[in-house]
């Protein structure tokens, strides 16, 4: 008995494949536009194209009177309460050209993608004094540059506060105690 297929059964498959190709082509065209140094906003980014995408939260604890508090700061255009839009922007900006990698045929070592991970903790094997830089902490959270980003700061040895001063004036600036 031959086997007969009705066009109903026929109808799923072809939805599936048409499923791939818009899938393969909006990954291709999100592959060209991030090659092409175009910011591509997270999967699942709540913000869209027309929206500022520059948003972060920062979060300081233990740093000092004056120095603690949950800020909000945008940047592009600046704005949040944070105690100085301009400087942190700024800040984060000369940071992620620093991470970006080298123009061709110019000298120079590619770096990571943004800021955040320019500043990244140091690697397992890297030495790092023991000098405690007290018990401040930060946690910085949002979107970065269609990116979105959670990362923690500390101050418990000489590695961490010298991430930390990096990130000056996003994060406060801390005087060492002598």
């Amino acid at each position: 008995m031959p086997h007969v297929t009705s066009r109903t059964a026929a109808r799923p498959a072809a939805a599936s494949r048409a499923s791939r190709t818009v899938l393969t082509v909006v990954g291709a065209v999100t592959a060209l536009a991030a090659a092409a140094g175009l910011a591509v906003p997270a999967a699942g980014s709540p913000l869209g194209d027309h929206e500022v995408r520059d948003r972060l939260t920062i979060t300081v604890r233990d740093a000092g009177v004056g120095l603690d508090g949950t800020f909000r700061l945008r940047c592009h255009p600046g704005g949040g309460d944070h105690p100085d839009v301009a400087a942190a922007c700024a800040r984060l900006d000369e940071l992620g050209r620093a991470a970006r990698p080298a123009p061709a045929g110019r000298p120079g070592r590619p770096g990571p993608p943004d800021p955040f991970t320019a500043t990244s903790p140091a690697a397992p094997r890297e030495f790092c004094t023991m000098l405690d830089g007290g018990p401040a902490t930060a946690r910085i959270t949002g979107w970065w540059d269609g990116r979105r980003v959670h990362v923690s700061y500390d101050r418990r040895d000489g590695c961490r506060t010298a991430r930390w001063d990096a990130m000056v004036p996003v994060l406060p600036g801390i005087r060492a105690v002598r």
